[in-house]
């Protein structure tokens, strides 16, 4: 055993929210993997030689779930109080990194003073430091994940019967669509469609809402008429009236689209996640928080430091840089985790266009041990309609959640095994 490994082992007391796991076995681990992209549609579950699917789960103690979930839904509600006053004041939404495009779309009516918003989803993106939970991000337009912590989360929680999973975040959502538009709506499932990752999670979703008796039908944004202010799969009519739209298409995306299938600003667009959504994707929210009359205590306490790259001068490898719309940890610079040519290209493009990049705080993530082996966990909580409804892990050898990085299933402890001394 490894000196590492013996002073981690050393240092580990009941504070850790971690408990410990092994893996299942190879062939156990096989059959999970093939009805993962059989019946879940995962079509992608390996980058390069490398498998995105861990073996094993993350096993939070049940009073560590219970906190996050708390906090998760305390962001949530103040997520919404942030993204009102916002979109309402047109010189704060100039500091966000948007493009002008972006910026009225933003203001458009159906953010402002449009439908309710039906089934809203978040996810908060939390991780154990040496400071206690600390967030790295939220994802508050178009977060993913949702066959990980679903189906290929209830298919690992089979092998451990003594756990319990966290939440159904698939059926959270699916529900509270079916609340919202009975079952005789049809929902319009908007996304990349030349996007294998998109395309299986909407493929994922349609297979849910359909078991659920809803009527479904996956497009790409391009086949989206309006008319009568209201929106229309082209080519079909009358009938092809939508009723709720589900859009796994970044709002920034829309803009980019050619000028006569952008997203109109003048028509209510009944979606799960309004476009405004995207003042609180961007990375740059923090920065406006001193100028804010909302009282964001959760965020204030669970986000880093955040400055606007200007600020930091000559101290940047404190810092970890962020482009304002950045996914999936593309373009993130982390002095001595990211890739030495890519920090050198990172901060040079972060210092010549920093209205458009962030510098946040570095924290010191902990790392859990699995069978001997270090990996840094990162825990997205969702939110549907404000309350907790489940969680996406990853996770890496290095302290950078990115597209290597591995999803893994989130289970807990179960209820009678509070108090329990290996709790």
């Amino acid at each position: 055993m490894s000196q590492w490994v013996a002073e981690q082992r050393e240092a580990r007391t009941l504070a850790s929210p971690w408990q410990e796991i092994t893996r299942v076995t190879p062939d156990v681990f096989s059959e999970i993997r093939l009805e993962t992209i059989f019946s879940c549609c995962k079509w992608d579950p390996q980058v390069g030689d490398v498998s995105v699917l861990a073996d094993f789960p993350l096993v939070l103690k049940r009073s560590e779930w219970e906190a996050i979930r708390q906090l998760a839904e305390q962001l949530s509600a103040e997520t919404l109080l942030a993204e009102r006053e916002i979109t309402a004041d047109q010189a704060l939404l100039k500091e966000l990194g948007l493009t002008r495009s972006a910026r009225l779309l933003c203001r458009s009516v159906d953010c402002v003073a449009g439908p309710a918003v039906s089934a809203r989803i978040m996810r908060f993106d939390f991780h154990y430091t040496t400071d206690g939970w600390k967030i790295s991000e939220a994802n508050t337009d178009v977060p993913g994940g949702l066959i990980e912590a679903g189906g290929f989360t209830r298919l690992i929680a089979r092998h451990y019967p003594h756990l319990d999973v966290t939440g159904d975040p698939d059926w959270a959502l699916v529900r509270a669509i079916l609340r919202s538009t009975g079952h005789d709506g049809l929902i319009g499932l908007v996304h990349a469609t030349a996007y294998t990752d998109d395309r299986q999670m909407m493929t994922y979703l349609e297979k849910l809402f359909q078991q659920s008796g809803l009527r479904t039908c996956l497009i790409s944004p391009v086949q989206l008429e309006w008319r009568d202010g209201k929106s229309f799969v082209a080519g079909h009519g009358r009938d092809g009236a939508v009723d709720l739209i589900y859009r796994f298409f970044p709002a920034d995306w829309l803009t980019l689209l050619p000028r006569r299938h952008r997203w109109p600003l003048r028509v209510s667009i009944p979606a799960c996640n309004p476009v405004s959504a995207l003042v609180t994707q961007s990375k740059r929210f923090p920065l406006l928080w001193p100028k804010l009359g909302s009282v964001l205590p959760a965020w204030k306490m669970l986000l880093p430091e955040c400055k606007d790259v200007r600020q930091i001068g000559n101290d940047a490898e404190q810092w970890v840089l962020k482009p304002a719309l950045g996914r999936v940890g593309e373009d993130v610079g982390i002095f001595g985790v990211t890739d030495a040519g890519d920090w050198v290209r990172i901060l040079r493009e972060a210092r010549r266009r920093p209205q458009f990049w962030v510098a946040q705080r570095r924290f010191e993530a902990i790392p859990v041990l699995v069978e001997d082996e270090p990996y840094y966990p990162c825990v997205g909580v969702y939110t549907v309609d404000g309350r907790v409804a489940g969680a996406y892990g990853r996770v890496g050898h290095k302290p950078l959640i990115d597209a290597y990085a591995q999803d893994i299933a989130v289970l807990t402890t179960a209820v009678e095994q509070i108090g329990n001394a290996a709790f």
